[in-house]
């Protein structure tokens, strides 16, 4: 196509710039391979680009329970009582290309009825040591600027909402991972071999 373009240019008396093409054998003379000069390459980095940041959206969009419908267009649904790094976790999910939605369980607060209308296979629950839970809570709160003997933080609390989070994600059947030694790269690990497992088994 360089070819085609310098040709017509000059019998048109066109000026015509190659841009690439010195750059191309710059790096030629560096580089152990040669330039595969295949158009379309860039377009295939854009598309797994753009996966990436379609992903990122989602994230966004469908964090924190804020839309539940959500639910059923998500790879992974992640769910955990609060503090057990659900939005970290999906936001590390999504550079992955992953679209993962996730839902704070709280006592007090109704489950989304979308919550039970998709596979176990597609929900992931999260749980951790309450002692564990106890200090990081505590830490959140001196970070804002209050109290942490506050019932957020308080172990009859979080062991109270662990039971609740423990019942719920029995009631449906879902994987449930124990993160309170695992970093997020860990845990994103674990997840992805599931939500590969469930592309297998779909044929995707």
């Amino acid at each position: 196509m360089r070819s085609y373009l310098h040709e017509k240019a000059a019998e048109n008396n066109i000026p015509a710039v190659d841009i690439m093409g010195p750059v191309l054998d710059a790096v030629g003379t560096v580089a152990s391979t040669k330039p595969r000069m295949t158009a379309g390459m860039v377009h295939k980095l854009d598309q797994e680009y753009f996966k990436k940041v379609e992903a990122i959206e989602f994230a966004v969009k469908y964090d924190d329970g804020k839309n539940p419908s959500g639910f059923e267009k998500a790879d992974i649904v992640i769910i955990g009582v609060s503090r057990t790094s659900k939005t970290p976790l999906s936001m590390f999910l999504a550079y992955k290309k992953i679209k993962a939605a996730n839902l704070p369980l709280v006592p007090e607060v109704p489950l989304p009825e979308e919550l039970f209308k998709i596979p176990s296979k597609k929900i992931v629950g999260l749980i951790i040591d309450p002692y564990k839970l106890n200090n990081i809570r505590s830490e959140r709160l001196r970070a804002i600027g209050l109290e942490d003997e506050a019932n957020y933080a308080s172990i009859e609390r979080i062991n109270s909402e662990l039971e609740y989070a423990k019942a719920i994600m029995r009631r449906l059947h879902c994987q449930v991972l124990d993160v309170s030694n695992k970093s997020i790269e860990e845990t994103a690990s674990l997840v992805m071999q599931l939500v590969d497992k469930n592309r297998m088994s779909e044929g995707k």
